[in-house]
């Protein structure tokens, strides 16, 4: 099964759900253009599986892309155990998995929800070592680490 990109999202101001849009562009060392969450730290992209989703969606909630503040939604690759410093290719850009998972804050709408939220255990978060374009249906590699 070919692992590819199945939509992308962003967000605009922060503490606000990120919605799907038809492309993102990467920068190297920032992250993506025009989201509130880019810059030079460690969490530039934010990456989950549509396999983490669907399990969500499997306990009734009606999920759009973007619903776990997910930058790029995947399938047919477990993000969750990629180790940190593993390098994707996606399309023509390159990124470095920083960290695996994160802390849930307590005013996170879909934890408030739904009693549980799979980001902090199966989203991971990159840097961008190579910038371009991303939409859906880009191949996703990796390049090392595995």
């Amino acid at each position: 099964m070919k692992s590819e990109v199945t939509a992308v999202c962003l967000s605009e101001k922060k503490g606000i759900q990120k919605h799907e849009v038809p492309e993102i562009k990467l920068v190297f060392g920032h992250g993506i253009a025009g989201d509130a969450h880019a810059g030079n730290w460690h969490r530039q992209v934010s990456l989950l599986a549509d396999e983490s989703v669907e399990k969500m969606r499997a306990l009734g909630w009606e999920l759009k892309p973007g619903a776990f503040a997910e930058n790029i939604l995947t399938k047919g690759i477990d993000l969750k155990t990629l180790p940190v410093g593993t390098q994707l290719s996606i399309g023509e850009t390159l990124l470095c998995v920083t960290q695996i998972g994160k802390e849930c804050h307590n005013d996170c709408a879909i934890k408030q929800t739904t009693g549980k939220c799979v980001m902090p255990t199966e989203g991971i978060f990159a840097i961008v070592l190579r910038g371009g374009t991303v939409k859906p249906g880009d191949e996703i590699k990796i390049v090392n680490g595995e």
